[in-house]
């Protein structure tokens, strides 16, 4: 148990307001519509000169001068390392005689990809990507293997960057062949037969110096035949008139066709074909025309299609989509819309296993294939189910399992019997409090109810009236559910006595595709409202209270942060804006970010204009404002939202904010947007976001 016999005052010492860097301003400005809107930190989107550099080196040397006055920040990153080191396994997966899966010891900065095979006892090293460089910097991505395994091919991501590098492996010699394909990104590894594979990626960038941060266009498919360069590579789809399109491949399990996805953004898919069986057809056949809904195809019954599309179904149903009369109106229902959100579907051993959320939590239902309902797989609680993918064959599958308090654990499940047996449980070697997992429901501005779920320790009321230090995360965006799930900086500030809580706000895929479109577009005020109104519920219920409520999002999640933490700066004593989308106007002019309009709308159309500079983070800071303890977080190799948003916002907050909150931005080196961050940096970053937060929420920490 956790003894709190030893109490550590945090406010022995104030920490006094650091002198802020006095960061130049150019006159630069762009005119929207009649609209001037000045850019005077623009200089700082070029994140390659020796000017940003040294305002990088200058901003983070007074971070950590800062946060080296917090006197507990070294004991938090001490704790949080003794309850990171357990073992964390993935979902086993099998190709033909191999079964994989990846592992991490505890504190490996990278998870390593074992291999054991199915007859045998033997479990073996397959790719160790701490062996790529010394810094564990170097991750793996995509993982594909030939039909008959002969090759295995994967790819390679660099200081959290998402370009990468393919590299094929001979799963006889396991050693790697002559070849490295270049300028791999958002791309998966689809092999044909053991001859050759496609993915997807960009023509070389012809200033290597900006590839992390100009826009990228023009994604194409290719086909790399072994034993060529990579100059030989066929394109096999490339849209020359649609330059700001991505553009993927799959593989049905039995070979014969190839699947072609094409989106115009982050929403929505166009699905087309192509059967390899046919000599006959050359070129892709489109299945279903159009980005207006979202769908994929499961798996193939001859010439036939499984589908999951929100097509006249918002929470989503499975359909069977003939070939030969592919038409909507000649679609055959197989499992038709229910009243709660349909998330993923697979197909093993002649069944549909269908992953739906119901109030943010998964419930899975096995289905035959043709529609008829089987069972419900018993999972052990509330939380979040991921897997149940498999081969036509397979007897065995597996699945994970995790919620707030529950670290993932593994599970085997019997297709034939529909039993489910732990295989992998986690083991925190680490004191532990009892908690609890709630789930509140409020009103938002306009009357839409949300739910939220609050974590907690079980000997923390959260009905005494009392304001608890409080700890608030959201998303809100891309149709992403967000749903419990376990992590070490959640646990550990439980442990210490706070409050976490999870919004589930619209704009998420938590309640289907209405809900989606509820926080998009001209609707995305909703979805900040929602995160203020349950800030709101919060302090009302007696749960927290202005001076003990911090708030914490990531990515689009780092834009919900930024539009409120500047549009109610009374409400908020603490802000953590990480790898945030904060300039509004200007976020689809580098790398992918034009993907991301069919979800923001674009500032060079004047309707999307008109709402987006309502809200955008950067374009909302007042002068002489009080606004919330402030530590914004990036990193310099971020090529998804790149750290200029993170670079302006933070200059712009230094130079308006009033009063004794500091504003203060940590840009952590050779990382990127967060997938593949080594373990090492992750619990850096996390110690100083918890011991920052823990600071200026008042807490006494305990150990």
């Amino acid at each position: 148990m956790l003894s709190c016999s030893v109490i550590l005052s945090i406010n022995a010492q104030m920490i006094n307001l650091p002198k802020y860097i006095e960061t130049k301003k150019v006159d630069s400005s762009d005119n929207y519509f009649g609209t001037v809107i000045a850019d005077s930190y623009r200089w700082l989107e070029d994140d390659k000169s020796v000017a940003t550099k040294e305002w990088v080196r200058e901003e983070n040397a007074l971070t950590n001068q800062y946060l080296n006055q917090i006197p507990f920040r070294n004991i938090v990153k001490s704790d949080m390392t003794k309850m990171w080191n357990y073992e964390k396994y993935s979902t086993p997966f099998r190709e033909g005689n191999y079964t994989f899966f990846y592992k991490n010891d505890g504190l490996q900065n990278q998870s390593v990809l074992y291999v054991q095979e199915t007859s045998g006892n033997n479990i073996e090293v397959f790719i160790d990507p701490n062996l790529f460089n010394a810094e564990g910097t170097s991750s793996l991505g995509a993982v594909a293997f030939s039909r008959s395994q002969k090759y295995c091919a994967y790819s390679v991501h660099e200081a959290g960057s998402d370009w990468e590098d393919i590299y094929v492996l001979d799963m006889k010699t396991r050693k790697k062949l002559d070849i490295v394909i270049k300028n791999a990104k958002n791309t998966g590894i689809t092999w044909q037969g053991d001859e050759g594979f496609y993915f997807s990626g960009y023509d070389k960038p012809v200033n290597e110096k900006m590839k992390y941060s100009i826009k990228n266009e023009f994604q194409k498919v290719f086909y790399h035949q072994l034993g060529t360069t990579q100059d030989k590579d066929m394109i096999i789809y490339q849209d020359k008139k649609n330059p700001l399109r991505y553009a993927g491949v799959s593989m049905t399990e039995d070979n014969r066709y190839l699947l072609l996805y094409v989106s115009e953004g982050t929403d929505g898919s166009q699905i087309s074909y192509l059967d390899l069986t046919n000599p006959k057809m050359k070129e892709f056949k489109i299945l279903i025309a159009g980005f207006k809904h979202n769908q994929y195809i499961v798996d193939n019954i001859a010439d036939q299609f499984i589908l999951v599309t929100n097509n006249e179904a918002p929470n989503n149903k499975v359909v069977l989509v003939d070939t030969k009369n592919p038409a909507v109106e000649n679609w055959k229902t197989i499992v038709s819309e229910k009243a709660f959100k349909l998330g993923s579907v697979s197909t093993v051993g002649n069944k549909l296993f269908c992953n739906y959320l119901v109030n943010a939590c998964s419930k899975v239902l096995v289905h035959d294939l043709e529609g008829a309902l089987l069972n419900t797989v018993e999972l052990p609680g509330l939380g979040t189910v991921s897997g149940f993918d498999g081969k036509k064959g397979d007897s065995i599958i597996y699945y994970s399992f995790s919620s707030f308090n529950i670290a993932t654990s593994i599970f085997e499940y019997e297709v034939k019997t529909n039993k489910s047996s732990l295989y992998k449980a986690s083991k925190i070697d680490y004191p532990l409090m009892s908690t609890i997992v709630q789930q509140i429901w409020f009103t938002s501005k306009d009357g839409t109810k949300v739910p939220m779920f609050v974590f907690h320790r079980a000997d923390v009321s959260i009905e005494d009236q009392i304001a608890k230090p409080l700890l608030m995360y959201g998303y809100g965006g891309f149709n992403i559910a967000k749903t419990p799930e376990f992590s070490v900086q959640t646990m550990y500030f439980v442990q210490q006595g706070g409050v976490y809580v999870m919004v589930n706000l619209r704009g998420g895929s938590e309640f289907g595709e209405l809900w989606h479109q509820g926080g998009m577009l001209e609707k995305k005020q909703n979805v900040f409202d929602d995160f203020i109104g349950a800030a709101e519920c919060l302090i009302q219920k007696g749960i927290t209270s202005k001076d003990k409520l911090a708030i914490n999002g990531r990515s689009n999640g780092g834009l919900l942060v930024g539009a409120c933490m500047t549009q109610r700066p009374d409400l908020f004593k603490v802000a953590i804006p990480t790898v945030g989308v904060l300039d509004m106007l200007r976020y689809h002019k580098f790398t992918i970010g034009w993907g991301w309009a069919v979800e923001y709308g674009r500032s060079d159309k004047q309707e999307d204009f008109n709402y987006l500079i309502k809200y955008s983070p950067l374009h909302n800071i007042h002068a002489n404002t009080v606004y919330s303890a402030t530590l914004i977080t990036t990193g310099d190799h971020d090529d998804r939202v790149v750290p200029a948003h993170s670079f302006k916002f933070a200059a712009t907050l230094q130079e308006h904010n009033k009063g004794v909150n500091p504003i203060l931005i940590r840009v952590d080196t050779q990382a990127g947007h967060g997938p593949g961050k080594p373990t090492s940096k992750l619990i850096d970053e996390w110690a100083d976001i918890i011991s920052f937060t823990m600071y200026h929420l008042g807490m006494a920490m305990q150990k």
